[in-house]
């Protein structure tokens, strides 16, 4: 079905992306493709896609694909029938039956009678019935975007489906949806997500690095341990290194002492039996040349450990490199942060909720809002923080620090360098090789510090703001989280569960990412109607 034979590409900058990547797709395979933010995944499947052209190898694919983009309002100015590409059948499909039955009509329409019909039932499955094809997806939320492309599937009946992060606009029955497809379809799948339940529904797991892919022969979770069973022994074989490197380190001193006791030891017994002077210093340089030689000896030796050290170090995950360190928050665990009593809002006198809310949240609570797009998340959590008051019923909030952090990461500056995005968040006065030590922790090396937030990926805008909140000298009392997952990929998802999970203070979270709730131990749902 495909097959990619030394595929390299190289940006506009000639920054070389990825090289010489080679693999093969089979028909009815369902693959995932993986790899760290950056690495060329979207890259690579725009290749396979024909939206871009590789720098060099050879792409071959004997069925026409599918391909399913990620949603940032690149396609706005198109109505729902051009974004399907079935403006000009439709088109031809009415003028025939309006009596305009030229040739032209139905060259174009090519014996398709049945378009209209699976427009329709496509739309309905993807429960956009009340949409109509002449509207512009402007119009339209990320998710509804996102299954208009994913309704082209069962119009256009694609033996070949691209999808690059097909689940990050969708809620909870959006996603059902698409699981379904998955699970039924027999065409062939290439699939860009950091969604792991999605990823458990494929057969095999493409992981592409900058060294090239890595192919596992089954679903996600066969993955994960398969990079366990990996990591241990890249864990094994740093600790047998680093033992080398200390061995060879005592090596050289103990042969650098003795090569000197010896040489000093000669040196007296040359004095003794009158050697001269002209002498004397030939053999002293004899035996330092003896030692720099020895001292050269040892010394490619560690450099050579060192070196292979360095590269398994550089090879382990992200997150065994970083330290975090939250500190704690004041609050007592329990005492009562917010409470709303019979509350609701409207909008243009249309009550939101079917019945109004009662919510408590106490400190230390781990509590997942959950419901449909369009279901009022964003207006409770507005009335959490503060920055909206209920049409009806009461809150009562007591006094507390809140961090809100968007899918966005809007908190983080993009004028700001990374360093002075940390100096903003250093309400103690550390002193700046301190705040540097901090910014390594979070993995932003010197080359880093200088760079502006504006360039940093979803990923790093989430490591830095972390880094940020642990720099003050009081853990937030409350940290929102408002669909964090959905710009991450999956390192950085597990960075992100490993720093929440070590926050001790009161945590609401917004995602549709079941898994990811699981992982940062969510005790409470607050479900919306």
């Amino acid at each position: 079905m495909v097959i990619l034979q030394n595929i390299s590409y190289l940006h506009a900058n000639k920054e070389l992306l990825f090289d010489a990547v080679t693999f093969t797709v089979n028909n009815h395979d369902k693959i995932a493709l993986i790899g760290n933010n950056g690495v060329g995944k979207s890259t690579l499947l725009k290749i396979i896609a024909g939206e871009l052209q590789a720098s060099q190898g050879t792409l071959t694919i004997n069925a026409s694909p599918y391909y399913v983009p990620q949603i940032f309002g690149q396609f706005n100015q198109l109505t729902i029938a051009q974004a399907l590409n079935v403006e000009e059948k439709l088109n031809a499909f009415k003028e025939i039956l309006d009596g305009n039955v030229s040739e032209e009509n139905l060259s174009i329409l090519n014996d398709d009678w049945t378009i209209e019909d699976r427009c329709n039932e496509a739309l309905q499955y993807w429960e956009l019935n009340d949409l109509k094809l002449d509207q512009k997806l402007e119009t339209l939320s990320g998710g509804q975007k996102t299954k208009v492309f994913l309704a082209g599937i069962s119009i256009h009946q694609p033996e070949l489906v691209l999808l690059d992060e097909p689940s990050n606009h969708l809620d909870f029955a959006g996603r059902k949806l698409l699981y379904d497809f998955i699970k039924s379809t027999s065409a062939t799948l290439i699939i860009v997500s950091h969604d792991r339940k999605l990823l458990n529904l494929l057969n095999s797991v493409y992981e592409l690095t900058r060294h090239g892919i890595t192919v596992y022969g089954g679903n996600y979770d066969f993955y994960t341990e398969q990079k366990q069973i990996e990591n241990n022994a890249l864990s094994q074989d740093i600790q047998s290194k680093e033992k080398a490197l200390r061995k060879a380190k005592e090596k050289e001193r103990e042969t650098l002492e003795r090569q000197n006791k010896l040489d000093s030891r000669g040196e007296k017994k040359q004095k003794k039996a009158g050697v001269s002077r002209i002498m004397m210093n030939t053999l002293r340089n004899n035996a330092e040349n003896s030692t720099a030689k020895t001292k050269d000896v040892h010394a490619e030796k560690i450099g050579g450990i060192s070196k292979d050290l360095q590269n398994l170090r550089s090879a382990l995950p992200e997150i065994d490199k970083m330290k975090f360190g939250f500190e704690k928050t004041d609050l007592h665990k329990g005492k009562i942060l917010f409470t709303g009593t019979n509350i609701n809002h409207a909008f243009e006198d249309r009550l939101l909720w079917k019945k109004p809310l009662n919510v408590q949240i106490k400190s230390g609570n781990r509590i997942a809002i959950k419901g449909l797009n369009g279901s009022g998340k964003t207006t409770l959590i507005k009335m959490i923080t503060g920055k909206l008051e209920p049409k009806i019923g009461t809150v009562h909030k007591a006094e507390a620090k809140i961090i809100y952090i968007d899918q966005d990461y809007s908190l983080i500056e993009n004028q700001l360098t990374v360093y002075n995005q940390v100096q903003k968040f250093n309400d103690s006065g550390l002193e700046e090789h301190i705040l540097k030590m901090k910014l390594n922790k979070f993995l932003f090396s010197q080359n880093d510090w200088d760079k502006s937030c504006s360039a940093l990926s979803g990923g790093e805008k989430m490591r830095l703001l972390l880094c940020c909140l642990t720099i003050n000298t009081k853990a937030p009392d409350i940290i929102i989280l408002d669909e964090p997952t959905n710009n991450l990929d999956i390192q950085n998802i597990e960075i992100l569960t490993a720093a929440i999970n070590e926050y001790q203070g009161t945590l609401i979270v917004v995602s549709h990412d079941d898994l990811f709730l699981e992982d940062i131990r969510i005790e409470d749902f607050i479900e919306l109607k």
